[in-house]
């Protein structure tokens, strides 16, 4: 789907536009938990718009000709991409209209409008909202931009791979969470050639395991239903381009509750003042429900990777 050079690339162009956000070590906890390895936190939480979306977003509007700007620009999200849209487009002074699945956070929405988007609530999941940005596009000529099966911005989310390893160029671990599957294609393609021995392992919801199905059927799969109330998280099916990227960089993929992912989203702003939303908080869920163990000794950075306010 992309390489190396399509994400170091992709670093150079926004890097004007985005920013560095801290590690932070996972320690001194009031519950005293033990994970078997020493844990750093990625706050892109803290990135612009308040997740990583905000790099490929970014990616995508800063390779459109001055012509398809004029035109504006589309998506459909559960939030985090939409708000990383929206913000992109209002730095370089662009139309943007966002549409959202029904189970949308209201924070979001209301972020979106005070980034100037025209919002727009269709269906219940994230496939009925695209449904309506695809037609919008044909219809009016603004520019699409998928929030993870666009090259473009898969590889704009790969550049936080690059910050990783900057940051820690010895890591053995790094939990991702998955919603489409975007993230974790970009960040593993930017690891996996830097350094291989790094294990990726992605985190989903029991209620939309959408990669975790595919690799169990050896093909790209389409969910019978969702069952998860994390909108940034629910996606029926995901691209053939990410299951083949997926299927041959992450090293496992695990699976998480909702009700883990409110309370590890509870848990990081009781020890830390960290709000994230649910996704946000997968990663953390993901260890502190053991759904995935780190060796002893081993160094692991679970990433926080979006903001909101539905879990604290």
């Amino acid at each position: 789907m992309i390489g190396l050079d399509d994400i170091r690339a992709a670093r150079w162009r926004i890097q004007p536009h985005i920013r560095k956000t801290p590690i932070l070590p996972y320690g001194q906890l009031s519950s005293r938990d033990e994970f078997g390895g020493t844990v750093t936190l990625k706050l892109e939480l803290l990135q612009a718009a308040g997740s990583f979306k905000a790099r490929g977003a970014m990616n995508r509007l800063l390779t459109l000709s001055a012509e398809q700007l004029a035109r504006g620009v589309v998506t459909a999200s559960g939030g985090n991409h939409g708000l990383a849209i929206a913000r992109s487009a209002h730095v370089l002074g662009v139309k943007a209209k966002i549409f959202l699945p029904s189970n949308v956070v209201a924070d979001k929405v209301a972020k979106l409008k005070r980034w100037g988007a025209e919002v727009e609530i269709v269906g219940a999941v994230w496939d009925d909202a695209n449904a309506a940005a695809l037609a919008y596009a044909r219809e009016t000529g603004a520019t699409y931009a998928h929030p993870f099966s666009d090259p473009v911005v898969v590889a704009g989310q790969g550049t936080l791979g690059l910050d990783i390893l900057d940051e820690i160029p010895d890591v053995d671990v790094i939990l991702v969470a998955i919603g489409g599957g975007g993230l974790i294609t970009g960040l593993s393609t930017a690891v996996k050639a830097l350094r291989p021995q790094t294990r990726i392992i992605g985190v989903e919801p029991y209620g939309s395991p959408t990669l975790h199905a595919c690799l169990e059927a050896g093909k790209l799969v389409t969910l019978d239903r969702l069952e998860t109330r994390v909108a940034t998280m629910s996606c029926r099916r995901t691209d053939q381009a990410i299951y083949e990227a997926v299927a041959k960089h992450v090293d496992e993929i695990v699976l998480v509750s909702d009700d883990e992912m409110e309370g590890a989203a509870q848990s990081l702003w009781f020890e830390f003042g960290i709000a994230a939303d649910l996704s946000g908080a997968a990663a953390v869920a993901a260890l502190q429900a053991k759904r995935f163990v780190p060796a002893p000794g081993s160094k692991v950075c679970a990433l926080v990777c979006g903001a909101g306010t539905d879990g604290t």
